[in-house]
């Protein structure tokens, strides 16, 4: 999908950012387009549907059992749970690898578009890095 890496900081032309602050700057980054996004796809959802969501981000285990038993009773076999566990290098029955697979597959179920969404709000946070690039150069020269 997305990496916010060197590569990133190049092609908004901030990879002069001196080294202590390319860590700082990328979690800003993530921050921001995480809180964007979630604004975005939240908008129209009802609060059944936030609540649902909350729960598994929470991972609470009764919510993330119930939801996968229901939407992908077969989740061990489905290539997406596999890269993500050995990505993470959790045990298959691990919460936490359940609860991120959940969260995933919930997104593609309540809202498909989910990867527009991410795609275009980054691409809006790069317009505006760009756009002020010069300003954040001088404040770390």
């Amino acid at each position: 999908m997305f990496q916010l890496d060197d590569k990133f900081l190049a092609d908004i032309g901030l990879d002069a950012l001196p080294e202590d602050q390319k860590k700082l700057f990328l979690q800003h980054i993530y921050d921001e387009l995480e809180l964007r996004v979630g604004t975005k796809l939240s908008d129209g959802m009802s609060d059944a549907q936030l609540e649902e969501f909350e729960a598994i981000i929470d991972r609470k285990s009764d919510v993330i059992t119930s939801w996968l038993e229901r939407y992908a009773p077969d989740y061990g076999n489905d290539q997406s749970f596999q890269k993500i566990q050995q990505a993470s290098g959790l045990d298959v029955n691990d919460i936490a690898l359940k609860a991120e697979y959940a969260a995933t597959k919930w997104l593609e179920v309540n809202r498909p578009d989910y990867r527009d969404v991410v795609a275009s709000v980054l691409e809006e946070i790069k317009r505006e890095v760009s756009a002020n690039r010069d300003k954040l150069l001088d404040k770390t020269n």
